[in-house]
């Protein structure tokens, strides 16, 4: 009783994690050093489907819906911008979600966790809102500039959150260095788009 218990609270400090600060706070979060190394995909140790706890399944899942979420924003980027930089960015940040989300979704198949996403629907910090994405195809140039970086540094900001929450409660080899690897990459993604000259601010009405 007390191990089932004591497994719970790990899930509860995930999901506090994942859902109990607002976007706002977490674009606000310190980002993390800018000196962290290259994003590269760390290989993937071998797990056996009877070794996931609550905590690698609650952030998988997470971690899969942020993805999800994400990349509609960053496939937009190509037909409303014609900045190089903001394109490579984009498609940067693009392939290393597009690859978190595979690797989430071995995972949760390797688990026998239910496909469904729990948190669809759900607005949650770093999750890009529908109004939010309807702005963002709405906008061109330095005033989708400024939407992408907020919602982006919002999303790697929470990503490495989350993230050191697997790696302390987590227990599935595979998913935990999974979890090392979405923060590198997030941290090396912020590194960059802190490199990325702001875009000028509209005049004043």
């Amino acid at each position: 009783m007390r191990q089932a218990t004591a497994r719970t609270l790990l899930v509860v400090v995930l999901l506090v994690a994942g859902c109990g600060a607002g976007s706002r706070d977490a674009a606000r979060t310190a980002t993390p050093p800018a000196t962290a190394p290259p994003a590269t995909a760390a290989p993937t140790p071998p797990g056996t489907a009877g070794s996931f706890n609550p905590t690698d399944i609650a952030w998988l899942q997470l971690t899969a819906a942020m993805a999800e979420r994400l990349l509609p924003v960053l496939d937009l980027v190509p037909a409303r911008t014609t900045d190089p930089a903001w394109r490579a960015t984009a498609a940067r940040v693009a392939a290393t979600q597009r690859a978190d989300l595979d690797r989430a979704h071995r995972l949760l198949a390797e688990a026998g966790a239910p496909t469904t996403n729990p948190h669809e629907g759900h607005d949650m910090p770093g999750m890009v809102t529908a109004e939010q994405l309807a702005a963002l195809r709405g906008a061109s140039g330095a005033p989708l500039h400024r939407l992408l970086a907020g919602h982006l540094r919002a999303h790697l900001t929470q990503s490495v959150r989350i993230a050191a929450s697997e790696q302390q409660n987590g227990v599935q080899p595979a998913t935990v260095a999974l979890a090392a690897a979405v923060a590198r990459n997030a941290t090396a993604n912020l590194a960059r788009l802190n490199k990325l000259p702001p875009p000028p601010h509209p005049p004043p009405a």
